[in-house]
């Protein structure tokens, strides 16, 4: 079972909110999770990140691999 940390969209057209999942990478992007730790919202300036450090790291332990666009929000947000 290979775990990803990524983005799940929400929002209206044209408007995205995103959540950070950990979820299973045979799962639709929009379908099933495991756990939420944050959320993204690019339509505000400047850009609103929150994510829970610890449950992040606790993940990454555990080894599931960031995507490359959560691994940029991790390093934002000082996680990583």
């Amino acid at each position: 079972m290979a775990v990803k940390i990524r983005l799940r969209r929400l929002g209206a057209k044209k408007a995205p909110f995103y959540r950070v999942v950990v979820a299973d990478s045979r799962y639709p992007r929009d379908g099933r999770f495991i756990e939420e730790i944050g959320t993204y919202d690019p339509t505000k300036e400047p850009a609103a990140i929150n994510i829970d450090g610890e449950k992040a790291k606790k993940w990454i332990a555990n080894g599931a691999q960031p995507t490359d666009t959560v691994k940029a929000l991790l390093k934002k947000s000082n996680v990583l």
